[in-house]
């Protein structure tokens, strides 16, 4: 049979090589190649290596012979190599693919090389196989959509012992994207090597990429022959911390924020620089940019549509790019014809009634024609947007929110304002009122008497004949307070155009039926030399006129309790402090450290997702300033709570509940800790969740550090712990608080506390945003006005008409339903969301370990168990905090969840 020899010692075959065919009989198709070396810089054979002759036959198989008579028999070894297409291609794609797979199938698109675990005893170096290139004419269809197979074969010597990592090099124009090699032909089975990972071209890198198997090794357990490999790659990913990174690379480093201002466009977009000694705060992934001309501290911006830098693998896979973009079309629509429309009208007007905003759900948004000045009638634009808006109903036209789903009026009743303390969006800053009277630790030179406002006369009329210290001792008094967090930022922001703030603090009682009531509101301003106590006490309404300013009281806390949840709760805990964790990760783990398999599901798209939020959200003129009080002072509002407020040993869930007086510690709970409330469904819930990951966890720790000092002496441990501090949150490097890393409990906690921060509190805080706040008036993320006195001309308005004054002081129409695109878009799961206790196919062989693979399904199981207990408690009647009329059931701790706007599901990774 007539066959063809491919010269494998050259690196690629040039565009101008002959390549003739011709037909041998009606079955066979055979190709003659004329092939000249583009150079001899990276030769595929080297000593001690066969001589390799492939075959191309009509079922594309590739045949691999030694041609050279060493004595020794030689090893077939087969690789398959697993790369993803891309879902929906354009016609430009499918020529490239087209060629692509032409030139795979002549061996000039991909090449392997094997490396032995074993050192090559000649050269003491890596024992490395002939590079060998991927074929396939027509590569084989996976069992998995999208996934098509290539093979590669190669000869090895009898004593090369097993591989341990793979050496690819990607000979096209274009990256692809690897899932998978899988070798095969040794006597211990099939060896699989993850990926999941966009291999560069040599255009753009000559460096190669390396891929290990899925044999995790602590550093001194690594195979001889892996050793330089390991060290290699990690140097790789650091970089040098110089220069602009580019789209393709996959290099991790720190930087502060000093990206979210634009003074070239606007001086008033200056922002201050995030991180260092005045302002302190976590650092993010540094993209090396230029400094903006207008201040060299700020580094220069990169609008949309352009994308910020961050290493190739954390981009969003196109079936989430896809959903993302689905998102802010439908985030544009919704936004798009009211901003318009107000700016042609002049006015950014106030919703008129409770009715007006009831349309956003039942009719959609409407564009009103400006019947003084005609426009409408003269302009091409409002007709295009009618179309747009007649053909385009679905899009234009809000879900209702689940807070109003059940119960239209329900949000105005004071029991579900405090049931949102528990079970809302922001159940994380209810704490029990440990001592009174209430202190404030400001300077009392600059912000007045510490002293509350708030007495107890006040509180003992709502205690049903108790005293305030006999409801102290018997933990039934709560707070909700912001005073301290936010009186400092209050002048800055009501000099704001359409900015009205107090700093609140809000009492709680639970009553004998074991649900919470809102007892007594406190807004304070700043002192003034003519109102030193610049501070007002509110209680429920008994009267038409206290029952409205009561109503507009707890609107005011709302705002407060909204932006609070957003830059700190929300921004700060889960999304920025998990950065520098991810960063270290990638900087000091090797991807065949068992740590960074564990960690690798719960890093996913964060680092995306975030450099998306500095380029729309969190930055200077973006929708957060816009559309929450705080306005342009809003980052370094998140600031001021991170030097205050966090760290790291309170960032666990039992730790927080102790620390807030919502749990105490009970060594005989399942948990450790016991509820002070029963019913407090986030905490409930997450410690169920919390639970499981945490036993998880100890399952594989234990088994990868078995050895008393294992931890302590992993140096690549300790690097990535000391990392962490020293460089990802370098301005409390200092901080006593540091949980030690010495021992394998140690360890334990510190990685329970990260899954659980990316995986259950993320989705507590983040997927109840639209059910809760795509309802304004339940949760304004500002207020316009400030309460109406009885001195002033705007107390009379309140009278004669209260709804339109309450409707006035919340955002504006175009605010309204700009934040509530943001937040429909961001409670989102995407069709490719990873849940926790869940592996996708393309993960399926993460780990090798047995061991570790029955822990995984136990941990799987538990939180299936999870889903089912959450399901009862919903349905339990005693639980007034999550069942009752009108009241919509607890899911936001739901593990799993279907696409879309659902209100539950628990992400592996701050994901959205």
């Amino acid at each position: 049979m007539a066959t063809i020899q491919s010269v494998l010692n050259q690196p690629r075959i040039r565009s101008s090589s002959l390549i003739s065919p011709w037909i041998t009989d009606k079955h066979e198709i055979r190709w003659v190649m004329r092939v000249r070396s583009m150079s001899q810089k990276h030769p595929l054979s080297s000593k001690r290596r066969p001589v390799v002759r492939a075959v191309i036959s009509k079922d594309q198989e590739v045949k691999v012979v030694n041609s050279e008579s060493t004595g020794a028999k030689m090893v077939d070894v087969k690789a398959v190599v697993s790369i993803r297409k891309k879902i929906k291609e354009g016609i430009v794609e499918m020529i490239e693919d087209q060629l692509e797979l032409f030139r795979n199938g002549f061996g000039q698109g991909i090449t392997l090389q094997l490396v032995s675990n074993e050192v090559d005893q000649e050269t003491n170096g890596a024992k490395k196989s002939a590079e060998v290139a991927v074929r396939g004419w027509l590569p084989k269809h996976s069992h998995h959509p999208n996934i098509l197979e290539y093979t590669a074969e190669f000869n090895v010597d009898p004593d090369f012992g097993l591989p341990g990592a793979v050496i690819v090099t990607n000979l096209h124009d274009k990256e692809f994207y690897l899932v998978e090699i899988m070798i095969q032909g040794f006597d211990e089975g099939s060896i699989f090597f993850p990926a999941n990972s966009w291999v560069h071209s040599q255009n753009d890198n000559p460096e190669k990429r390396v891929f290990f198997s899925n044999q995790a090794y602590l550093p001194s357990q690594t195979p001889s022959g892996l050793n330089e490999l390991r060290k290699s790659e990690l140097i790789s990913i650091r970089g040098d911390g110089r220069g602009e990174r580019k789209q393709f690379e996959r290099i991790y480093d720190y930087a502060t924020y000093n990206d979210l201002g634009n003074p070239d466009k606007d001086i008033e977009l200056l922002r201050p620089v995030l991180g260092g000694k005045g302002r302190p705060y976590p650092r993010r992934c540094r993209t090396g940019r230029p400094p903006t001309k207008s201040d060299p501290l700020s580094e220069s911006r990169v609008e949309k549509p352009h994308s910020v830098y961050v290493p190739r693998d954390e981009n969003f896979e196109e079936i989430k790019q896809g959903s993302f973009s689905a998102g802010r079309l439908k985030a544009v629509l919704h936004t798009l014809v009211p901003s318009i429309a107000a700016a042609l009208s002049r006015h950014d007007n106030p919703f008129s009634c409770f009715s007006d905003i009831d349309k956003l759900y039942n009719e959609g948004i409407t564009i009103k024609h400006d019947q003084d000045r005609g426009i409408f009638e003269s302009l091409l634009l409002p007709r295009v947007l009618k179309g747009a808006a007649n053909a385009s109903k679905g899009l234009l036209k809000y879900k209702t929110p689940a807070v109003i789903s059940r119960d239209k009026f329900a949000w105005l009743r004071d029991n579900e304002f405090a049931r949102q303390t528990l079970a809302g969006v922001n159940p994380v800053n209810i704490e029990r009122l440990k001592e009174f009277p209430l202190l404030s630790k400001l300077d009392p030179t600059t912000y007045g008497s510490p002293q509350s406002a708030i007495t107890e006369e006040l509180l003992q009329r709502e205690l049903h004949g108790l005293t305030v210290e006999q409801a102290i001792e018997e933990r039934r008094l709560f707070i909700l307070d912001y005073h301290d967090i936010l009186l400092p930022y209050i002048k800055r922001m009501n000099s704001l155009e359409g900015r009205k703030a107090y700093a609140s603090r809000t009492v709680l009682f639970i009553t004998e039926s074991g649900t919470l009531k809102p007892i007594a509101i406190e807004l304070s301003l700043p002192p003034t030399p003519s109102m030193p106590r610049n501070k007002h006490v509110y209680t429920p309404g008994h009267d038409a006129t206290s029952h409205w300013t009561w109503k507009m009281a707890k609107a005011h806390v709302c705002s407060n309790d909204a932006g609070v949840h957003q830059l700190v709760n929300h921004w700060l805990r889960t999304h920025a402090c998990m950065e520098p964790y991810i960063i270290a990760t990638n900087r000091q783990l090797s991807s065949m450290h068992p740590i960074y398999k564990l960690l690798h599901p719960h890093m996913r798209y964060t680092l995306e997702i975030n450099a998306l939020a500095r380029q729309s959200l969190i930055n200077g003129g973006g929708i957060i300033e816009e559309c929450f009080s705080p306005g342009k002072y809003a980052m370094e509002l998140s600031s001021a709570a991170y030097k205050a407020l966090w760290r790291f040993d309170m960032e666990g869930l039992p730790a927080d509940l102790m620390r807030r007086g919502m749990a105490v510690e009970d060594p005989s709970s399942a948990h450790g800790v016991k509820l002070v409330i029963e019913d407090y469904p986030y905490a409930a819930d997450g410690l169920l969740i919390w639970s499981a990951i945490k036993d998880w966890v100890e399952d594989y720790v234990s088994h990868f550090y078995s050895e008393p000092g294992s931890v302590k002496s992993d140096t690549e441990l300790q690097c990535w712990w000391d990392e962490i501090k020293n460089k990802g949150h370098p301005d409390k490097r200092n901080e006593p608080w540091w949980p030690q890393l010495n021992t394998k409990e140690d360890l334990c906690g510190i990685l329970t506390t990260m899954i659980w921060v990316a995986s259950g509190q993320h989705a507590a805080v983040n997927f109840g945003q639209y059910p809760y706040g795509g309802y304004m008036p339940n949760r304004p993320t500002l207020m316009r006005k400030l309460m109406p006195r009885e001195d002033q001309p705007e107390f009379e308005d309140l009278l004669l008409d209260p709804q339109a004054t309450l409707l006035a002081s919340l955002p504006t129409q175009v605010q309204a339903t700009k934040i509530m695109a943001v937040k429909d878009t961001l409670s989102t799961h995407s069709p490719d969301e990873e849940y926790l206790g869940q592996v996708q196919p393309y993960h399926a062989h993460f780990t090798n370990e047995q061991t570790i693979q029955l822990a995984f399904d136990r941990f799987s199981a538990r939180i299936e168990e999870i889903d089912e207990i959450i399901h009862r408690r919903n349905k339990d009647t005693r639980l007034k905090n999550r069942t009752g009329a009108g009241i919509p059931p607890y899911e936001l701790l739901l593990p799993t969840s279907g696409p879309g706007v659902t209100g539950r599901g628990v992400p592996n990774s701050v994901s959205i």
